[in-house]
Formats: C-alpha cells, structure tokens, sequence
C-alpha cells in the first residue's frame, strides 16, 4: 500500500480499516465524527444523558473521560444503559492520560482506549536535562514495559486503540531530545506504536493534536511521511484541541482540519469547541461533507511544489505599495478587502467607509465595474474616502480599455483594476497594464497556473510595482489540473514562482472558491476558513476577501478572524480556552465568557483558559497569560508557561489575572462606550 500526497487534488491517503465495535473507521469508510462528553464520568445518569444527546444529532464515537480508577470502573454502567437505550451500535471510548491502571479497568468495558503518549507512564515534570543513548534506552524499556500489558489486553478483547499525542503535553524525555515541536510530537506517537506493533497489535487510530493550526497540520503531514517510511498505514483522528467557542472555534477547527482532509488525511474527526457538546457535531458534519464530496480515488497526479509541508515559510513577496500607510506583501500582514457595491459605498457615511469595524478597518473596498456608466457614478461616490483606503474595480470583460482610462485618470485613492486573463491573451494583458500604468493604479490578474506559461513573455515585461494576481476562479477551464480552490492557488504560486516573479497573492472567497456553496453563515464561514486558512497555513496569501458574505461589517469581521486563526494577523486578543470534559474543575463556558468580557479589549494579548493541567502548561506554551484548574475550586495562574501563583480561590482568581497582565505591561484600559 502506497500513497503519493497531492498538493492540488484530493486524493485520499489509503489507510488500514480500525473497527471500533461495530463502527468502521479508515479503509473505504466515510469520515466518522466524534465528540466527548463533560460530565463527571461517576455521574453515571448524567454521562449516559449526554451520550445520547450526541448520538441523536449524529455522533458516531462518544468519548468519555477516565482520569482515574473509580471512574474507569463507572464505565461498565455507562456502556450497559447506553446499550439498554438503543445504542449498542455508537461505541465508546475512555479517554486515559496518567493512569495505567486506569487503563487497564477501561479496557475491561469500551470499544476503545485513548492514551496520551506525553502522560501515560511517561515523566512529565517539566525538567531539563540531557539524556544520554543509555539513559534514553532506559526509558524507552520502561515505557514498553508499562505499555505492553494495556496492549496485549486490547489484542485479547479485540479492542481499539488511538495513540493521541498532544502538543501540550509532551513527555520531558521527548521534549529534552526533539523539543517542543511538531517531530517530538511525531516521535511521541511512533514509540508507542512501535511498542504495539511488536505485539503484533495493529488496531490503532492516532492523532497530533494542537490548539495552533499550524503546528497540527506540520505534525499530521510529518506523520503520515513517518508511517510511510516504516511502512505503517494507520487511519488518522484529526482535531484542532483548545480552538474556544463561538466564531473563533469554529475557524480554527476548519483551519486544520480542512486543511488536512484537501491533502487526503484524515479519517475521523472531532470539533473541540468550548461549549456545548452537541454544537460540534453539525460543524464536524459540514466540514466533513465538504472533504468527501472532493475525495478521488487511486493514486494522485504527479507534481510538486516548492512548499515546505513541514515547516512554515511565508512566500517571498515584493513590498506593492496601495495607499498611504498600507503595503501588500513583503513583511507586510494580509490585507483585508470586502465586498461592496455602488449604490452600496454612496450609501455609507465617511466614517463608516474609512473604519467599517472601530479596530479592524477593510483597506480595499471591491467594486464590480460592469460599464461606462458605473465608472461615472464611481467617480461621484469615492471622492470623501480618506486616506488608507484603496479601491478594487472588477472590470466585466466587455468593458474598452478606452472608456477606463480617462474615468480612472486622477482617481484617488489608488486603484486596483481586476480583469481575468485566459491563456494566450497577451494584447488584452498588454493593454490593461498599460491602462494601469497611465492611471497610476495596479494591475490585479485573474489567470489559473496553466495560463501564466502562454502570458509570461508579457508578465516579465510588466513593472512589478504594479502587478499583483489572484486565481481565476475556474473561468476558464483549466485550472492547472486542481480539483479545488485551495490546489488551483498552490498551482498558481508555483507558476508564478517558475516565472520569477514576486508580485503579491490575493486569496479570493467567492461562490466560485466554494466546495459546497451553500447559503448559510456557517457554511460561508467554514469555506473561507479552509481556503483561506489552509493557505496561509503554507505561507501563500497577502490580500484576503471574502465576497460570499454580502453584509459589510460581518464579511470584515470574519476576513480578521481567518486571518486571526491562522495566525497570519493579529487584531483582538487570542483565546487558547479548551472544550469541557469530566476532567474539567470549573465551569469552563461560563468562566471563558467572564473573562472574554473582561479582558476582550487587549488586542494581541494570548490567554489560555484550560479545566486541568494535562494540557494546560504545555498548549500555553505561546500564550502569554494562563489560567487553569488546579484543584476544584482553585485556580493557577501562568505567564507562559511558568505557574506563579499556585491554588488562587476561584472568586479571587479573575481579579488576580487581570493584576497578572498588569504587572507585565500588557493591561490597557478599555475605552469607555460612545454616549448616544
């Protein structure tokens, strides 16, 4: 069994079939979703109630938390009435970190085992050390040791197992060796599996989790390189832990996973939202529908490009210069375009065109530009846009050059003409740089990466101080052999980086970009989150709109949060908040939208809010403050991964965080509201 990865097609990775009870996950299975309840698992009613509720809205595996003995031992209660209520057929997972023993109870009563690698019968004690060959051999005997009766009982009982390494909690060992990295994770997983193997044990699911999007995809492709190497096929879990709640949540788990399902990685998922359970299964649904509706099957087409999946490289751009204060490309962050109309920019008052939202403003406004009359009526209606602005004409093929070039002369702010170039129309590319020139604005070129060989003799010619490009959006009817909008721009980079050129990458979000073009906002939301996203998770993209969305405000609002998902622009504090579970020691959705309220204004400032420490120190590793259960009813507080106050009283604990931020520099005071 072999698989070729394709960056610009859908082809998915061929994978051993995991039978978890009744339920098939990889081989010819469709994506099984997933979530996890939140209830103390010795609440044996409660538990059940909640594993109902997900089975009813269409979770297919319900995890459930067994952080220790008494709790693993509930799990047979668990399994018989969830059985007796109709749902023999959903299986059951425990969900182990610390605890062998734990495990070995489990084992005893569910389909499934998780185990942590980080945590289970591993140190983690946060020390630094050197390990010499011998010492780490030592501690690998260890680990198979402690490891191998858990194995050997799954093998008997014909239960499955997923090995689910997590960025947050890497063991010293790995840590000391591999650092806090996408390979240590990587390495993580492969000595445990190693250890199954030998066993003869192959009923393995895995997973690379982490709460940066980045970070998971790195660590999922390099696992996946890894397995193939020693030959191992095993299906892949695939989750985003940590993402938060609402909006936020919701890109970030369609960042990564998205990301990976386009490459064909992936075979079950699940959404860790910070809510509610039964909320994630509809977003699990959606993204996975989307992924299977592209999937081929057999082997990928042949074809590279220059990316570095495992290592975050952003692509090299020139600086292009758009209006006063505001750069495309270079070091530059993406820039924000929306959506809009004439009748629509007349109608908004100067305030509103200059900052649409108080914080994050759209730099581009994007106009359609269908005739010589819209170019009259737009010269009446952008004269009060200030500064820092620049607009984009989306000129409609049937426009002359001849009606645009005296509208456009003397336009401010600067303007970007946008025109789509099929192979071969060199004269029509020719003529509207020169139009752009004459005009002093840019040239913004809709070609797909089988057009630029045809238009090159004309490309390099042009001044690159003018010249940006965006995908066509499948106009035309090659798109450089992608079956989706995220491979048709990963083709396009690598044609423009076969022709030399440097010119900015514009990622547009249109119902031409879309897998699945549905209306709702979810849906919008998820397609721009996996096109965007997985892109700029590469390092491709320095302008972004999102033209689905037709109301002003939220298309810009969602164009920042992408962007802040990714990673690729900061413009409102981050939230690290992990999903509820029956580890969790406080109310965790309450909680995070306290301190949301409270500290919502400290734009780029990271605070992670964990339930518990088993991930907790580790996914704060780049958060700047935390805030994590320590015992119930106590809270502990981090600057990075440092605790510095230990066992705070909960109702002293917010007020402790925010003197925290304080001490460090990082408080500022909100501003107090507009009065009417």
């Amino acid at each position: 069994m072999s698989y070729c990865p394709s960056r610009f097609q859908t082809v998915r990775r061929p994978s051993l079939e995991v039978k978890i009870g009744a339920v098939g996950v990889g081989g010819s299975n469709p994506i099984r979703i997933q979530s996890m309840t939140t209830s103390d698992t010795q609440d044996v009613a409660a538990t059940v109630r909640q594993s109902i509720a997900l089975a009813e809205v269409g979770c297919e595996i319900v995890r459930v938390t067994a952080p220790n003995i008494a709790a693993a031992k509930c799990l047979r209660d668990i399994r018989a009435q969830f059985s007796a209520a109709g749902f023999s057929h959903i299986p059951l997972v425990a969900d182990i970190h610390f605890l062998p023993s734990a495990a070995m109870e489990a084992v005893e009563h569910v389909e499934k085992i998780r185990v942590n690698p980080g945590n289970y019968a591993d140190k983690k004690r946060f020390n630094v050390r050197e390990y010499s060959d011998a010492e780490y051999e030592s501690e690998l005997q260890r680990l198979h040791d402690a490891f191998s009766p858990l194995v050997r009982r799954c093998r008997e009982l014909g239960r499955a197992m997923r090995i689910g390494t997590n960025h947050g909690s890497l063991s010293d060992r790995i840590m000391n060796r591999y650092g806090d990295s996408p390979l240590g994770m990587v390495e993580s997983a492969l000595e445990f599996l190693r250890i199954a193997e030998a066993h003869d044990y192959r009923q393995i699911v895995l997973s690379m989790k982490a709460s940066n999007p980045k970070v998971m995809i790195q660590a999922y492709r390099l696992l996946v390189a890894r397995m193939a190497q020693e030959n191992m096929h095993y299906p892949l879990h695939l989750g985003v832990t940590e993402a938060g709640d609402g909006e936020d949540g919701r890109i970030k788990s369609a960042i990564g996973i998205g990301s990976l399902l386009l490459d064909g990685l992936g075979d079950t998922i699940r959404v860790s939202l910070t809510e509610d359970s039964v909320y994630e299964i509809p977003v699990a649904q959606a993204i996975a529908a989307k992924a299977m509706s592209l999937w081929q099957g057999g082997m990928a087409a042949p074809g590279t490009d220059a990316i570095d999946p495992y290592h975050f490289a952003r692509r090299p751009t020139a600086p292009l210069p758009l209006a006063d204060q505001v750069v495309a490309g270079g070091d530059q962050p993406p820039r924000v375009i929306v959506r809009t109309s004439l009748a629509g920019l007349a109608s908004l008052p100067p305030a509103d065109r200059r900052n649409p939202l108080k914080d994050t403003p759209a730099e581009g406004l994007l106009l359609p530009i269908d005739t010589a009359a819209d170019l009259a009526r737009l010269r009446a209606s952008v004269t009060p846009l200030p500064a820092g602005h620049f607009l984009v004409l989306e000129l409609a093929p049937g426009l002359e050059p001849a009606a645009v070039r005296p509208a456009l002369t003397g336009l401010r702010p600067r303007t970007v003409l946008l025109r789509a170039f099929g192979a071969g129309e060199t004269d029509a590319l020719r003529t509207w740089a020169e139009v752009a020139r004459d005009t002093d604005g840019v040239l913004a070129c809709a070609v797909s990466a089988a057009s630029v060989p045809t238009l090159a003799p004309v490309l390099q010619a042009l001044d690159p101080a003018r010249l940006l490009f965006t995908w066509d959006g499948g106009q035309y009817p090659d798109s450089g052999g992608a079956n989706h909008a995220v491979g048709a721009y990963r083709a396009l980079a690598e044609a423009l980086r076969a022709l030399g050129s440097h010119a900015p990458l514009w990622i547009r979000n249109t119902t031409r970009t879309a897998v699945r073009a549905e209306t709702t906002f979810l849906s919008k939301l998820l397609e721009s989150s996996i096109l965007t996203g997985a892109l700029l998770c590469d390092g491709l993209g320095d302008l972004v709109s999102i033209e689905t969305e037709a109301d002003l405000v939220r298309a810009t609002k969602l164009s920042y949060n992408v962007l802040q998902g990714a990673g690729a622009r900061i413009s409102k504090t981050e939230y690290v908040a992990c999903p509820s579970c029956g580890r969790t020691l406080f109310d965790l959705q309450s909680t995070t939208q306290r301190i949301r309220e409270k500290t919502g204004h400290l734009k780029g400032v990271k605070l992670a809010i964990m339930g518990c420490i088993v991930n907790g120190p580790g996914e704060m590793a780049d958060a700047d403050f935390g805030y994590v259960g320590g015992a119930p009813g106590r809270i502990n507080l981090y600057v990075g991964k440092e605790c510095v106050q230990y066992n705070i009283p909960q109702a002293e604990a917010d007020e402790r965080l925010i003197a925290l931020i304080k001490e460090h520099g990082k408080w500022t005071e909100p501003e107090a509201p507009v009065s009417a």
